[in-house]
């Protein structure tokens, strides 16, 4: 088992996901995306939920079953959970926060990601207990980096996700009083500068230090590592639902060099 500080490789083994289903919420672009593809190409059945398409050819032949639907709404949860029964549930939408200082924020701006993110997490992990879910599923919560460091230019979504977090560790402590054989991860991103999220974040970061977006970029690799793209995202979920429920923990960091367990 690694430790707390070791990372775990983003290209873990996806053995026992062939057949499974898996359910990936937020499909549509950016982080959510890669990690539809990774399961595909695992052998997973992938449904996708998103409020846009994905065209099916992004993804294996056979592989999607696509679900067009507002993981924010109170029915969207219990519906396709019980409609789909996965194995694995990933919560990966959410919605791209507004850059700006706190002086140039309005209530509306930076809430943006507490009436999005954190309601959808609410709505799924109360669903994933209430149906519950088949006994060995996996519940990932896709929160972010900025949850730990924090994000001064995007309003309320480093508090946001942090809360994702703790709404994630509820469900799972609620799950073992009820004897629900279920495990429950959050999953916190590093920068992932080519998503939707992660690209106006960049520019944002980069004009407030008063450089180029390469030259923060390059700072902030030598500070951090790789960084995180939909790929190598793809590639550490997988692992971490091929990993035994025993050894999964409760929080993650991921970088670009993989998963990291947080205390």
């Amino acid at each position: 088992m690694n430790s707390p500080n070791t990372p775990v490789p983003a290209t873990a083994t996806s053995s026992g996901l062939h057949g499974k289903v898996a359910m990936i919420v937020g499909a549509s672009r950016g982080l959510g995306k890669g990690i539809a593809k990774a399961f595909a190409d695992a052998g997973s059945k992938v449904v996708v939920v998103s409020r846009t398409p994905v065209p099916a050819g992004e993804l294996e032949d056979g592989a999607t079953h696509a679900e067009i639907a507002d993981a924010r709404t109170d029915t969207t949860a219990a519906t396709l959970l019980t409609k789909h029964d996965p194995d694995i549930l990933v919560l990966a939408a959410g919605a791209t926060p507004v850059m700006r200082t706190i002086r140039e924020q309005s209530w509306e701006t930076f809430s943006l990601n507490w009436d999005t993110d954190v309601k959808m997490a609410f709505h799924w992990l109360q669903a994933v207990l209430s149906k519950p879910l088949k006994p060995g599923a996996r519940v990932v919560v896709i929160s972010s980096g900025a949850a730990i460091s924090g994000s001064p230019l995007s309003g309320g979504y480093a508090g946001a996700k942090a809360t994702q977090r703790f709404i994630a560790q509820y469900a799972q402590d609620e799950a073992l009083r009820a004897g629900l054989d279920i495990a429950i991860s959050t999953v916190m991103p590093r920068f992932a500068p080519t998503t939707g999220v992660g690209a106006p974040a960049v520019r944002a970061y980069a004009e407030h230090a008063r450089v180029d977006v390469d030259e923060f970029l390059q700072t902030f690799q030598r500070s951090f590592g790789a960084l995180v793209t939909p790929e190598t995202a793809g590639h550490a979920i997988v692992g971490l639902a091929s990993t035994r429920a025993s050894e999964v923990a409760p929080a993650y960091l991921l970088t670009g060099d993989g998963l990291q367990k947080l205390a």
